[in-house]
């Protein structure tokens, strides 16, 4: 079989294809945008901290806070800055991590994150936006925070990898054979959220999926087709974000959910979303959810080694529009900095 294909072909089939902008490599880009040496061994020491966490060494509480999504740098560093702030005065009891997401999955359509539209327009000026992402989350490092993500576009990972103390996976997503082969190559602990259906045993799956090592298809740093292997992550771990079928953060579903790992052979340690479907999408609802969570490790469980909050300088969220209030979220709605930081000075008294 003749499997050559000549200029013109390969120029119709792209330009049928819709393509557009080349973008650089990952390792272009890392070049471009470098970790320092002395953030990359903050990056290592976060990442150690947070396996401690999630070994039962150390055991405070891992904290993920942050905007639901970036669309503002500006903003973004001034929530950074009082963040770092926070993060050293809790420090004896709360790991705190921001959460600085560039993606944003949508169910239909809608914008999709920094990483891809960072004007705000509907541009889709990737090349910005990778770009963008990747000083940022540098800032943000800089301010002495770990930073987090969601990982949604496996292309997109190696952009942000190296920057990243946690990583998680989302509820559309962990079932994904894709995102599971990629978060088996990760070198930091990754959180895979249950179904939108409320359902664990699919993150049950993905953790021990992502546990194992794989040959799959993929690219190298420099963006060629290649054959990756992967030695496997052993820092998976279940978060519970609830589901249509209502909140899974009660003590009754924390059980059942370390019943279920447990069965499976997973290391019963779980994260609980105070958003999304475990606070009726109600981000008021949020300091009720952590409290309980705080309840239920005075009571002994100490499976549930963290939490996560979405949270902005200012409560609520708004339109996209040309006239956007500053600091308020154009996504999911977020709690306002003040009550953040009451309820997380709450949380570190135990």
């Amino acid at each position: 079989m003749n499997v050559s294909l000549n200029t013109a072909t390969l120029n119709s089939a792209q330009a049928h294809a819709g393509i557009g902008q080349r973008l650089p490599t990952p390792f272009t880009l890392k070049q471009q945008l470098p970790l320092p040496g002395r953030l990359a061994a903050q990056v290592h020491s976060d990442r150690q901290a947070i396996r401690a966490i999630l070994e039962g060494h150390d055991p405070r509480l891992l904290v993920v806070a942050g905007p639901c999504s970036l669309h503002d740098p500006q903003a973004a560093l001034d929530y950074a800055q009082r963040l770092s702030s926070l993060a050293r005065e809790c420090a004896d009891q709360l790991l705190i991590v921001m959460r600085a997401y560039v993606e944003k999955p949508r169910t239909t359509v809608g914008w999709k994150g920094l990483a891809y539209d960072p004007h705000l327009d509907g541009s889709d000026d990737m090349l910005t936006g990778l770009t963008l992402s990747r000083e940022l989350m540098l800032e943000i490092l800089g301010c002495g925070l770990p930073v987090a993500t969601e990982l949604l576009q496996p292309l997109a990972a190696g952009y942000f990898d190296d920057l990243l103390a946690w990583a998680a996976i989302g509820a559309r997503t962990t079932e994904s054979q894709i995102h599971r082969e990629m978060a088996s190559g990760l070198a930091l602990p990754v959180g895979f959220k249950n179904g939108t259906d409320g359902s664990t045993a699919v993150a049950c799956d993905a953790i021990r999926s992502a546990a194992h090592g794989h040959r799959h298809f993929g690219l190298d740093a420099h963006g060629h087709p290649a054959v990756v292997r992967s030695e496997g992550n052993p820092h998976g771990h279940l978060v519970l974000r609830g589901g249509h079928a209502g909140p899974n953060y009660d003590a009754a579903s924390v059980a059942r959910a370390r019943q279920q790992l447990e069965k499976a052979g997973v290391a019963p340690r779980m994260v609980v979303d105070c958003s999304h479907a475990n606070s009726g999408k109600d981000p008021l609802r949020q300091p009720e959810v952590l409290r309980e969570v705080l309840a239920q490790r005075r009571a002994g469980e100490r499976s549930v080694v963290g939490v996560m909050l979405e949270s902005n300088l200012f409560e609520g969220c708004q339109p996209l529009g040309p006239n956007l209030r500053y600091g308020v979220s154009i996504t999911d709605g977020c709690l306002g900095w003040e009550a953040t930081a009451a309820l997380l000075r709450e949380a570190a008294l135990g």
